[in-house]
């Protein structure tokens, strides 16, 4: 098993052209004292969109690697793959996100879920664990109902984690679950069922992602209450540890925080929990990568800025098709997104105001962030006259890249009350 480092941050990368200026920010925050590794991530779903191979992130990472020197631990994660499209990432990824959301609520054959209930019945009554005001209390009916929702989802996870396994030949990879694609967060009790049922399968994840309360919408600030996102966070923490006692789990195995990227609100929390508990999280912040190359397009001016208004107004028509993939996790109010007048009209300073998240801007605009960062496939279908722009603006580019990466995501777990 490749043992992943307490923080591990996703920098997904649509087109693969940012991985130094994405590593620099890593190592930045290091020099910071937090010993921050990056995790270069791209799901099915993206590598479809853009046209790219699981083998073209391996090189980006490796190539970054080499290029400014990199002596950490990094890793290639095969985002939110599935039984039916797993193989094509176990040569080149050593970190797999095993999404079961198809199977969470499926039925299983009658009596499985009292069997569960039965195996792991020294889990009914209270537990006091660290930290916590209240116990975790969990019933043999809690057992069961977990079972029936979760059970064929854990089967799931351990039919493809056991895929990966024959396939590389060994188990030299990390694996994380998710489990946050459902309706409601999981209580403690219900997530130390679920660590229970995985472990079950056999499945050594070193990461989980729960469900938890609020709205984790695309590119822009986490919407809810963040001292109730901290107590659920911490509360998941705890249970992790006592399950990594109870079931044999990895000790190292942490919570994974999905669409983490811009939840500024929660980021204290994080790392008021992880620090106290001497813990660690993942944290994944894929789609900015691609907004900070069209601001950086933007600010760049010139032919930058004509490119990047030539997406925006090739994805406004084709706003339907663009949000249907995404539409459980965006929240765009149409009637707040510009015109394409509007947009063929603005200077660099405009677009870039609009796009950057910064609260502090009047011109900012979640609505127009969400929705250029759902309008990558635009740019992929430019091909080279896309690419070769954000090469030729490297430079401005790579500085927006580096800087998000840094001062608005990796700073705030450096930050200490």
């Amino acid at each position: 098993m490749k043992k992943l480092p307490p923080i591990t941050i996703g920098v997904g990368d649509r087109f693969g052209l940012e991985g130094e200026a994405q590593l620099r920010a890593v190592m930045a925050i290091r020099e910071r004292g937090v010993d921050a590794a990056p995790v270069w991530n791209k799901s099915f779903r993206e590598h479809s969109l853009v046209g790219t191979r699981p083998e073209d992130v391996r090189a980006e990472a490796d190539a970054a690697v080499a290029a400014l020197g990199w002596n950490g631990p990094y890793f290639v994660d095969a985002d939110h793959i599935r039984l039916s499209n797993v193989d094509a990432f176990t040569a080149a990824s050593d970190f797999f996100t095993i999404d079961v959301a198809d199977a969470i609520g499926k039925p299983v054959p009658e009596g499985d879920c009292e069997e569960f209930a039965a195996r792991h019945a020294d889990l009914v009554g209270e537990h006091r664990l660290d930290g916590l005001d209240a116990p975790v209390v969990v019933t043999r009916q809690l057992l069961a109902s977990v079972a029936a929702k979760y059970l064929a989802a854990a089967r799931e996870a351990g039919k493809v984690y056991r895929r990966i396994v024959e396939r590389r030949g060994g188990d030299d990879f990390a694996t994380e679950v998710s489990m946050d694609e459902t309706s409601d967060p999981q209580r403690p009790a219900e997530l130390l069922a679920i660590l229970a049922a995985l472990a079950d399968e056999g499945v050594p994840l070193q990461t989980i992602a729960p469900k938890f309360s609020g709205e984790f919408h695309k590119g822009v600030e986490y919407v809810g209450d963040p001292a109730l996102f901290g107590a659920e966070f911490d509360s998941d923490v705890a249970v992790v540890a006592f399950a990594v006692r109870a079931f044999g789990l990895p000790p190292n195995l942490k919570l994974s925080v999905h669409s983490g990227s811009d939840k500024f609100a929660i980021y204290p929390c994080i790392a008021r929990s992880i620090r106290r508990r001497g813990t660690g999280v993942h944290i994944k912040t894929a789609g900015t990568t691609w907004l900070e190359e069209v601001a950086g397009l933007a600010a760049s001016g010139g032919d930058g800025l004509a490119l990047a208004k030539r997406i925006c107004l090739e994805a406004l028509p084709r706003l339907d098709e663009l949000t249907a993939p995404y539409a459980a996790v965006l929240s765009i109010d149409r009637t707040r997104l510009p015109s394409a007048d509007e947009i063929a009209s603005w200077d660099s300073r405009t677009f870039v105001g609009r796009l950057v998240h910064d609260d502090s801007c009047p011109l900012y605009s979640p609505d127009f962030r969400q929705f250029v960062h759902i309008s990558y496939s635009v740019a992929a279908g430019l091909g080279a006259v896309f690419t070769d722009a954000v090469k030729a603006n490297g430079a401005t580019v790579g500085e927006f890249v580096t800087r998000n990466l840094l001062e608005r995501h990796l700073a705030l777990l450096a930050v200490r009350d």
